[in-house]
């Protein structure tokens, strides 16, 4: 086994998938618990099972002391983060190189700069990857006002720190836009503590396609084909499919293609997912990267037969990726429904 003992630093279903990816592996594991989840799965299905806190995940699962400490005393020598909570965390993923442990995913340096929307436009941008007409954050309301002008009506209202759908608006006439913009900071605020937002172009009745990658740290940087998730509810994605109707095998090279060359722009290695829009006409344009495993990746594990959470591991390991490009051949189909 690459790894001696590993802490899954989450809960629920995902701390059982990679619960169980270990001990597939041979690895011994640690789980982490509040008082709220004493009896759940993912707390009898590891090895070992540490107490973190009260139910409120700002006093258990967020505080990376409190998971490092976990980790020394039960002698992990690697932490993954499962998705969500601290996954994209670049302070949690130094904190734990820091304490001498190997963390699951990808580097803070790269977390860093893709974790932001604006950084990772202006990154990719310079890698020479599509990204939809925007403008740059930081911008007051009427440098904003005369930018939407230059863009275009409609146009859509962006929180930098966003996620979710939180500090997103449509706009579709000038009028509309200063109110759209104190409500969108407002929520902005509330959500992320940040009221930077940005325009971007309103691409109509896009699909919403993103591309599964994985990269080791010796620059080998492959994709597993696409993942539609068009079917949305308040910008929350409700169905997951894999591969998408509407993505041909020559569109789907052209987006691995820029997925991957987007990716060895800012040295990424383990999981991650690129996200596009894609427009009626067959264009498509970069809109941000998830720097972690998401919710949606059985459905590229289930057509491609790649291990991904697995594979996380191999790369942190630091080994070679074992799989080529030509080795990826998507067979059958696969639905998530998120509910």
């Amino acid at each position: 086994p690459m790894f001696k003992k590993v802490l899954v630093a989450n809960r629920g279903e995902i701390a059982v998938r990679i619960l169980r990816a270990c001990e597939e592996r041979g690895v011994e594991t640690v789980a982490v618990y509040s008082d709220a989840d004493r009896n759940a799965l993912h707390v009898r299905y590891a090895n070992e099972a540490y107490h973190i806190g009260p139910p409120p995940s700002a006093e258990s699962y967020l505080r990376i002391d409190k998971i490092i400490d976990v980790a020394k005393k039960a002698g992990a020598d690697a932490i993954h983060p499962g998705y969500g909570f601290l996954a994209e965390n670049d302070d949690f993923a130094q904190a734990v190189i820091d304490a001498g442990i190997t963390f699951i995913g990808p580097s803070p340096e790269s977390m860093r700069l893709m974790g932001d929307k604006i950084s990772a436009r202006k990154t990719v941008m310079a890698a020479g990857v599509p990204v939809v007409p925007g403008t740059a954050a930081g911008l007051r309301d009427e440098q904003i006002q005369a930018e939407a002008a230059a863009i275009g009506f409609p146009v859509l209202i962006k929180a930098s720190a966003g996620g979710g759908g939180k500090g997103m608006r449509a706009v579709r006439t000038p009028e509309e836009l200063e109110p759209s913009l104190g409500a969108a900071r407002r929520e902005a605020k509330s959500a992320f503590g940040d009221d930077t937002v940005y325009l971007e172009k309103l691409i109509e009745r896009p699909r919403h396609i993103e591309i599964q990658i994985l990269g080791d740290k010796h620059g080998h940087v492959i994709h597993l084909g696409e993942r539609e998730c068009s079917i949305q509810r308040r910008h929350q994605k409700l169905i997951e499919e894999a591969p998408s109707v509407a993505v041909s095998a020559e569109l789907r090279a052209r987006m691995g293609e820029v997925a991957v060359k987007a990716a060895q722009s800012v040295g990424y290695y383990s999981a991650g997912t690129m996200e596009f829009l894609l427009d009626q006409s067959g264009n498509f344009y970069f809109l941000e990267m998830n720097t972690r495993l998401q919710v949606e990746h059985p459905v590229t594990e289930l057509v491609t037969g790649v291990d991904i959470v697995k594979e996380m591991m191999t790369i942190a390991d630091g080994r070679r990726l074992r799989w080529k490009q030509e080795d990826i051949k998507p067979k059958g189909w696969a639905i998530e429904c998120r509910i």
